[in-house]
């Protein structure tokens, strides 16, 4: 279960400091350990449905805070505090980081380095934005997350297939069906973690990150360290990024590309990072970003007191072709330095790459982290630790 794999750890830590009341889509199962209580609704990006879930609690319990980590209901959530009277950021600004067109607009209009972009909706539009933007450009869904929908295109013979293939997931997605057609910043990728409360934003860690080889932008690894040199040329920007959206009140994961050595704004997400990034900022500092992120919630000021000055890193595993995983194992006895290794697929089950029309969640087969002083040392314990994990797929027999 990839809620399971990529979550627990942060309920099981917002549930050590705080009654946990859950409104979620289907019956709990792990979360049952961590919660007080429970709303099932069909669809909780459904404001009438969240609404009425929300009100019910309220009649129960003396709700200090709501809060999510889950990208498709930062606006409804936002929405459902306002109606309870409690803390949040404002719904339009939440609806801003939703909508990557208008942070895009917002960046501009404040100054804060971005990637030139425009919003199209059909091939013909796409074609005459990427001819004046100029290749390569990036064609991604405007309302949608985790690189789903999004890949690059180097010629207009590319941007066809590029089009389609955001076209797909946009149409796809809970929110906005547009696409946009962006510039393609080239260089390093990294993502920014920030605490912003009542206003006042402190950034807690850089996250490095390796990237798939294009045309996908697939996350393939991710490396915290809590002396990074490069946070205090990336945490401008991120201050500059937060201010222009309106964010007030949130933990959020900015994504930027250094282009030159200079930081390019690609995306502010309004929450907690996924991919486990914030068990890796815990690892390193000591900083506890979901307790942090139910602080906030419950307008109560956070501890953002490094107690750890180490690295962490993960690998996200992936076949290297679409088809039916045969075989998995982890070689031998585990060292101490990796923290752990997690499947979420198994031997019999399918797996579908980008390429081949899957997505993230059906090519992922699960991920590893190791631990170390420092990041050279936590990304070659990975290395060593990928060296022993073993898979085999049968390629799938494609039509």
């Amino acid at each position: 279960m990839e809620a399971e794999a990529y979550r627990a750890s942060c309920l099981q830590s917002v549930a050590a400091a705080y009654d946990v009341l859950l409104i979620t889509s289907e019956e709990p199962s792990w979360e049952v350990p961590y919660i007080r209580d429970c709303i099932v609704v069909a669809d909780p990006s459904d404001l009438a449905a969240l609404s009425a879930a929300g009100r019910a609690l309220a009649e129960r319990y003396d709700i200090a805070g709501v809060f999510t980590w889950t990208e498709w209901y930062l606006v409804p959530v936002a929405r459902l505090a306002r109606q309870l009277d409690l803390p949040t950021t404002a719904p339009e600004v939440m609806q801003a980081c939703r909508n990557k067109a208008t942070a895009r607009s917002l960046f501009a209009r404040h100054g804060v380095p971005s990637a030139a972009s425009t919003s199209v909706d059909s091939l013909r539009e796409a074609t005459t934005a990427a001819e004046q933007i100029g290749y390569p450009v990036v064609l991604k869904p405007a309302g949608r997350a985790a690189s789903v929908g999004v890949s690059r295109a180097d010629t207009p013979e590319q941007l066809l297939a590029a089009y389609a293939f955001a076209d797909r997931a946009a149409r796809q997605g809970q929110e906005s069906a547009g696409i946009l057609v962006e510039e393609y910043l080239d260089g390093p990728e990294v993502s920014v973690e920030c605490v912003t409360y009542r206003g006042e934003t402190t950034v807690v860690a850089v996250t490095r990150k390796s990237i798939s080889a294009p045309p996908y932008f697939e996350q393939l690894a991710h490396t915290v360290d809590a002396d990074d040199p490069l946070l205090a040329t990336v945490a401008p920007t991120a201050r500059a990024a937060i201010h222009a959206l309106g964010i007030t009140d949130s933990v959020s994961h900015i994504e930027m590309r250094l282009v030159d050595g200079r930081p390019r704004l690609i995306e502010v997400n309004g929450r907690i990072a996924g991919d486990m990034i914030s068990h890796l900022v815990h690892l390193a500092t000591g900083i506890d970003l979901a307790r942090t992120a139910a602080d906030i919630a419950c307008d109560r000021t956070p501890d953002l007191a490094p107690t750890r000055s180490s690295a962490a890193a993960i690998r996200l595993l992936y076949p290297e072709t679409s088809g039916t995983l045969t075989h998995l194992d982890f070689d031998g006895p585990r060292p101490p330095w990796l923290e752990r290794i997690h499947f979420h697929r198994h031997p019999g089950d399918p797996l579908l790459l980008p390429a081949d029309g899957g997505h993230l969640f059906t090519a992922r087969i699960g991920y590893l982290i190791t631990t170390g002083p420092n990041a050279i040392s936590a990304d070659t314990r990975a290395a060593m630790a990928l060296d022993r994990l073993h898979a085999r797929v049968e390629p799938a027999v494609m039509a």
